[in-house]
């Protein structure tokens, strides 16, 4: 499992606006399949700007870009991925230890 943020910007190409209205609910309907299949764990809608924040839950990287690709508006949103890990999943003590052990 790997968790991943994803911000997704609307990014229409010139031209190609009426094709992504025409599209979005299409992709709102995809996104909801995604929220019930528990691939997107969170899911919310910026205010004030446009696109939304999902967190996934995939096996992989590859996943991941099926899954943002297989958006149906996907060719007109802009995203940016960040890798995220769970708190529990790092000891700061161990890694503090560890780099003052270093500095000798």
């Amino acid at each position: 499992m790997a968790l991943f943020a994803v911000l997704a910007t609307q990014a229409p190409a010139a031209g190609e606006r009426q094709e992504f209205l025409r599209r979005l609910p299409e992709g709102f309907a995809y996104t909801r399949e995604l929220v019930e299949k528990g691939v997107i764990r969170h899911s919310w809608i910026r205010v004030g700007a446009s696109g939304g924040l999902n967190i996934y839950d995939v096996d992989s990287h590859e996943e991941l870009l099926a899954v943002l690709y297989g958006n149906p508006v996907s060719p007109h949103l802009a995203f940016e991925v960040i890798p995220l890990a769970r708190p529990e999943s790092f000891d700061p003590a161990a890694y503090l230890t560890k780099w003052n052990s270093h500095d000798h």
